[in-house]
């Protein structure tokens, strides 16, 4: 066990080694363990967490803001646009000022090539931790929610288990690719084999797969892409986890109107029984939500017996807290 982690930022997924992500998930069994039996743990009596807001939310405001009073904290919301962020405060201000008020930051910021960066900008100049509610490129304590969701579903041991991680079609907006990103660098490491599959004009970001290839080489799993028209349903076969999920392509930074006329072309990319029937009779769903119900996933598969999307939900209140205690006492 690896408790290093007080004053230690979360910005990204391989900020916290191997050792580290197991024991945040050690302590986050814990608490979600206390939590149901009604024990209260307030590990951060008196402490407070800014969260800053650029990007609209419910789970992770939510999860953020119950968790430190779970903890006996306290979590103050900032929206950027209500604030003088929006006539001028800097990083280096929001860093060097909220870190003397706070002992967190917690960030969301997900414009693409400005949203991580802010994030390290602000922990340059914090003296307490910060961490990533999500950005343009990682998702991080989403992804500990799932790694945690998958181990409850099928076992500790996740060597030689399948995911897939593929693209989906959804009409509501261009969502971000720091999911499926998050995901692909974080499962190696504990030794699942990932299939990668999309549209040809939604890659993910070739330096994030890069490091994901590496990864595996490294963990001895396999890293498969799949980058075809038609590639999803075949990604399915013989998978114990799929994670479905849309996101945009990377040129929607400049051209928003262009994405979605790509995004358009791919409407068959649903997740639905009939691919779901390809994966193993055990196999889950997940989903981080919000879905796209019946365009994105339809509803008989995201309420379904293979679905786990609400215990995904849940996980990220009890990853979270781990982080915070760990972090921020």
């Amino acid at each position: 066990m690896q408790t290093n982690l007080r004053g230690r930022d979360f910005i990204s997924d391989l900020d916290f080694s191997k050792e580290e992500v197991e024991t945040i998930l050690d302590v986050a069994w814990d608490l979600k363990r206390k939590r149901a039996l009604g024990v209260p743990h307030p590990y951060l009596r008196d402490k407070t967490l800014a969260m800053l807001f650029f990007f609209s939310s419910t789970r992770t405001r939510a999860s953020f803001e119950a968790g430190m009073a779970q903890l006996g904290g306290h979590a103050a919301f900032i929206e950027s646009k209500t604030t003088q962020i929006s006539h001028g405060d800097t990083e280096k201000e929001i860093g060097e000022i909220l870190g003397r008020y706070y002992d967190g930051i917690a960030i969301r910021h997900c414009d693409w090539g400005v949203g991580n960066r802010y994030l390290n900008l602000v922990a340059e100049a914090s003296r307490a931790p910060v961490l990533n509610m999500q950005c343009d490129v990682y998702h991080p304590h989403q992804c500990l929610a799932d790694l945690m969701t998958i181990m409850e579903k099928k076992g500790r041991d996740l060597r030689r288990k399948k995911i897939v991680v593929s693209w989906a079609y959804a009409a509501s907006y261009l969502k971000p690719i720091s999911v499926p990103q998050s995901l692909i660098l974080q499962m190696p490491r504990f030794g699942m084999d990932v299939t990668l599959a999309y549209p040809p004009e939604f890659p993910l970001m070739p330096e994030i797969v890069e490091q994901a290839q590496q990864l595996a080489r490294e963990n001895k799993t396999s890293f498969e892409i799949i980058s075809d028209p038609d590639g999803m349903a075949a990604a399915m076969d013989d998978a114990d986890v799929i994670y479905a999920k849309s996101w945009g392509p990377l040129l929607t930074t400049t051209d928003p109107e262009e994405g979605k006329r790509l995004q358009d072309k791919y409407k068959h990319w649903i997740m639905d029984q009939e691919k779901l029937s390809r994966a193993k009779d055990d196999a889950i769903y997940m989903h981080p939500l919000p879905a796209d119900r019946d365009i994105e996933v339809t509803s008989e598969v995201l309420d379904g017996p293979h679905s786990v999307v609400f215990d995904e939900a849940e996980n990220r209140l009890h990853v979270q807290k781990a982080v915070m205690a760990l972090t921020m006492r």
